[in-house]
C-alpha cells in the first residue's frame, strides 16, 4: 500500500522494492534501491520520513515521526533489522540497527555505528559513529571491528540481492496472476 494522506504522496525511486503487505504513507522519500520488507510501516502522516539509497529496511521495521521538530532521517547503505522501530531520529549512512531495536525521538546514529539488537535508544541520544550500543537504555560499549564493519555491508549487499530476486518473483506472478 502505497498512498497519499495529509496532502502528501510518498515519493519512490523506481529501482525501489517495497514488499506486498508494507505500508508507505505520505511525506516518505525511498532513494536508489532502497528496499522495504513484508510488513513495514512508513507512516510520514504528520512530518516526514526520508530512507537513502541501498538501505534495507526488513520485516516488520515500522518507522513513525512526532508531530514537531524532526522527522525520521535514514542515511544510504543503512541496514535496519527486523521488528526495528525507529521515531523521529536519525541514523547515518552504513549503520546497522539489530533486530527488534528502537530509536527514539531526537536520538542520532552516526554514520557506521552497530545499535545492538533489542536496544533501547533513549531520546536525544548520540551514537558516535563507528560505535557499538547495546542495551536499555543503549550504553555506547566500545568501537566496532573492522570485521562488524565489513558483516554490515555484506548485509547490505545481500539485501540488494535479494530485492531483486523478489522483485522479479512479484513480477512472474503478477504476469502469471499466480499461477507459477
Amino acid at each position: 500500500m502505497i498512498e497519499t494522506i495529509n496532502k502528501k504522496t510518498p515519493q519512490v525511486d523506481p529501482t525501489a522494492f517495497i514488499a506486498p503487505g508494507a505500508v508507505v504513507l505520505g511525506d516518505v522519500e525511498l532513494g536508489l534501491q532502497a528496499s522495504v520488507w513484508y510488513g513495514c510501516v512508513l507512516r510520514g502522516d504528520i512530518n516526514w520520513i526520508r530512507v537513502g539509497a541501498k538501505t534495507n529496511l526488513q520485516d516488520g521495521v515500522i518507522i513513525h515521526v512526532a508531530h514537531r521538530g524532526q522527522g525520521t532521517q535514514v542515511g544510504s547503505e543503512v541496514v535496519v533489522g527486523h521488528r526495528v522501530v525507529l521515531h523521529s531520529c536519525t541514523v547515518g549512512d552504513q549503520a546497522l540497527i539489530g533486530i527488534g531495536a528502537v530509536v527514539l525521538d531526537r536520538a542520532h546514529i552516526g554514520a557506521g555505528a552497530i545499535v545492538a539488537a533489542g536496544a533501547v535508544v533513549p531520546p536525544g541520544m548520540e551514537v558516535p559513529a563507528g560505535a557499538l550500543a547495546a542495551g536499555v537504555p543503549a550504553k555506547v560499549i566500545r568501537e566496532i571491528t573492522p570485521e562488524q564493519r565489513q558483516a554490515t555491508l555484506g548485509m547490505m549487499e545481500r539485501y540488494l540481492e535479494a530485492a531483486v530476486m523478489h522483485g522479479e518473483l512479484l513480477r512472474r506472478h503478477d504476469a502469471t496472476g499466480g499461477a507459477d
